[in-house]
């Protein structure tokens, strides 16, 4: 049956299915509230029934985009110190194929956190039906050090970070005191020592993050840039994770800051809708279960073929390397008595904030992003805030990357190659894509048919070779294949290439350092960002510093450092846009609003080129535990540094 026909159909299976007296129906109970109890969001997830169709179809799409994913059999044997990692993938796929699932939310879970637990941000199955609704804990947790002392409180100011989030949330919590627990010391969660519980977050619900230190961190609040502001990200652990609902819950052992004496409290969750608008159970499944426009890809040679998530093709196709937060969307802003105070530069009304310090010696750039919603404009404000701090005098700079999940390939190496200096020769990795046999048919495809780096990302001219000479787009990259093994299996890659991101820059670059590299020293996070920060460690032995973890366990600098990420509807485009849509191997459209996006493309690290970047381990050269005055206080913890 044609898809549309099918999803059609399926659409109104599903209506009848779900037409219910409204007294009875679990989802018009939270039909146009902002915010909802997690027992009534959970009724109406739970809900809906089971279908072996839909199964089918998620699991024959993931397993096929599986097969483009260049990580997969590094994860059969993850080498140390990602070894908690390790996953059979394909073993795990045929298992969610056999199990009995009593509901659609079941399985869509049980993949969800299958996806989650390779612990790559890259590659991650988001079903919007069940992640449009994010938990939110009144009580955001933090790791300080006190009187010599790591511990986990309750953030001394939670009370203002909650109250932002407005009354809708708070009067949901019917009467439950949260203000009195703010600054409480925390004994255990959930019958565990709190940095044990905090483990147990890490390995079954953070993801994202490769490194298991980098995940413990993101268990806690931080501040961050969300769009173009500063705002606060409570943790996973006062999220209940990156994105869904499970708990209506936690109970916590504390000692609260007006008292001695240990006491047990329940703490409530309460649900955040960030999806469609609905009004009863089929209109949820509509609006936020079924297939969309947005949902699959289009053959871009179709002159009528438009998406919100194409980019504009009058200019080349801009590879992006990013995770995924969807905590971003509702994102809660900082209180003012966290929002920094130094002096700004310029170049800082977008996702880059630049501070000159009080000792006038120390410029400070908090990278919040390296996906504005202006590419050029982002090299115009690094230019713009370099010429600054110059002209102001300052002799050293301090780049802030925390919680910056990536973005845009080229501008990671854009702020790279600034700071370094032209005179550093080619800005990024060698990287390859995997070579399996529907990728050689797509590059084969895009020759044949004349595609170009304008609207595919697999033609030729996106590369260049090692020489920094860009390809043709007639040169099959591809094949025939390199020999390649990754514990002990074959993995046949493309010919290794480099990026040709100096295309896309609009500045010009100055020959030498604008600082002694000496003098600069940068944070950790995500994805490009990760990119850029490991650069800045391989190529130029750049201080890095990191903040924060569990006491006694190492932290690296880097998250999860990919190359580049396809969306589901980008690969799904890129074979479209081939002609081999109806080729055996490739997936079929999607008839739920999903995205299973994947690590398309490997860089390979400049200390061993057998060894990617991603599973290299680099520890920061220096390491701080978070105090009262520093967390979630952006200029404290400069100053400090």
């Amino acid at each position: 049956m044609h898809t549309l026909r099918l999803l059609s159909f399926l659409i109104v299976s599903y209506s009848h299915v779900f037409a219910a007296p409204a007294s009875s129906d679990p989802c018009a109970t939270i039909a146009g509230k902002l915010f909802a109890l997690p027992a009534d969001v959970l009724a109406c997830e739970r809900s809906l029934p089971f279908n072996e169709t839909l199964r089918q179809n998620v699991l024959t799409t993931i397993s096929r985009v599986f097969d483009f994913y260049t990580f997969e059999n590094w994860y059969l044997d993850s080498p140390a110190p990602f070894q908690e990692s390790t996953n059979n993938i394909r073993a795990n796929l045929t298992r969610i194929n056999t199990t009995h699932y009593e509901t659609d939310y079941d399985f869509n879970i049980d993949m969800y956190d299958f996806t989650t637990q390779l612990n790559d941000g890259h590659t991650r199955w988001f079903t919007n039906c069940y992640t449009n609704w994010q938990n939110i804990l009144p009580a955001p947790f933090i790791n300080v050090e006190i009187n010599g002392t790591q511990g986990v409180y309750i953030a001394p100011d939670s009370v203002d970070f909650i109250s932002l989030i407005g009354t809708n949330y708070t009067d949901l919590l019917d009467g439950f005191d949260y203000q009195r627990l703010a600054g409480a010391l925390v004994k255990t969660i959930e019958g565990k020592d709190p940095y044990d519980y905090a483990d147990f977050v890490a390995d079954t619900v953070s993801g994202n993050y490769l490194d298991h230190g980098v995940r413990v961190n993101s268990v806690f609040s931080s501040y961050r840039i969300s769009g173009t502001d500063f705002s606060q990200r409570l943790g996973d652990l006062g999220e209940s994770g990156p994105t869904g609902v499970k708990q209506t819950s936690l109970e916590v052992k504390l000692i609260t800051a007006k008292s001695n004496v240990e006491e047990t409290v329940s703490i409530p969750f309460i649900a955040s809708f960030i999806g469609v608008a609905f009004t009863d159970q089929a209109s949820y499944w509509e609006n936020n279960c079924a297939a969309n426009a947005d949902t699959n890809g289009v053959d871009l040679r179709s002159s009528g073929s438009t998406r919100r998530s194409i980019d504009n093709i009058s200019r080349r196709r801009l590879a992006k390397g990013n995770i995924i937060d969807k905590s971003n969307d509702s994102a809660i802003g900082l209180p003012p008595q966290f929002v920094p105070t130094a002096p700004q530069v310029d170049g800082s009304e977008g996702v880059i904030k630049n501070f000159i310090l009080p000792d006038n010696q120390t410029g400070v750039m908090f990278v919040g992003s390296f996906e504005p919603d202006d590419f050029d404009q982002f090299q115009a404000d690094t230019v713009a805030a370099i010429s600054a701090f110059q002209n102001a005098g300052v002799s050293r700079l301090l780049i802030d990357l925390t919680n910056n999940g990536g973005g845009f390939v080229c501008l990671g190496q854009f702020l790279f190659q600034y700071l370094a200096g032209s005179n550093i020769g080619y800005p990024g990795f060698v990287s390859t894509n995997r070579a399996n046999p529907l990728a050689q048919k797509i590059v084969a495809a895009d020759i044949a048919l004349g595609n170009d780096d304008t609207i595919t990302f697999y033609s030729a001219d996106n590369w260049a070779f090692l020489n920094d000479t860009q390809m043709p787009e007639s040169f099959d990259y591809i094949d025939p294949s390199l020999p390649f093994a990754v514990n002990t299996v074959n993995e046949p890659t493309s010919q290794r290439f480099h990026d040709t991101c100096q295309l896309s820059f609009t500045q010009t670059i100055p020959e030498d350092p604008p600082f002694p590299i000496e003098n600069v020293a940068i944070g950790n996070c995500a994805s490009t960002c990760a990119m850029f920060s490991t650069l800045m460690n391989e190529r130029l032995q750049t201080k890095i510093a990191v903040f924060g973890g569990k006491p006694g366990e190492n932290v690296e600098f880097k998250g999860m450092a990919g190359n580049q990420v396809l969306e589901w509807a980008d690969i799904d485009t890129e074979i479209k846009t081939a002609g081999l849509k109806d080729d055996p191997l490739a997936p079929p459209d999607l008839l739920v609003s999903g995205d299973f996006r994947h690590n398309w493309r490997t860089a390979w690290s400049w200390f061993n080129e057998s060894i990617p970047i991603a599973f290299l381990s680099e520890l920061p050269k220096l390491r701080f535990p978070y105090t009262l005055e520093t967390y979630n206080d952006p200029q404290n913890l400069w100053i400090f540094a």
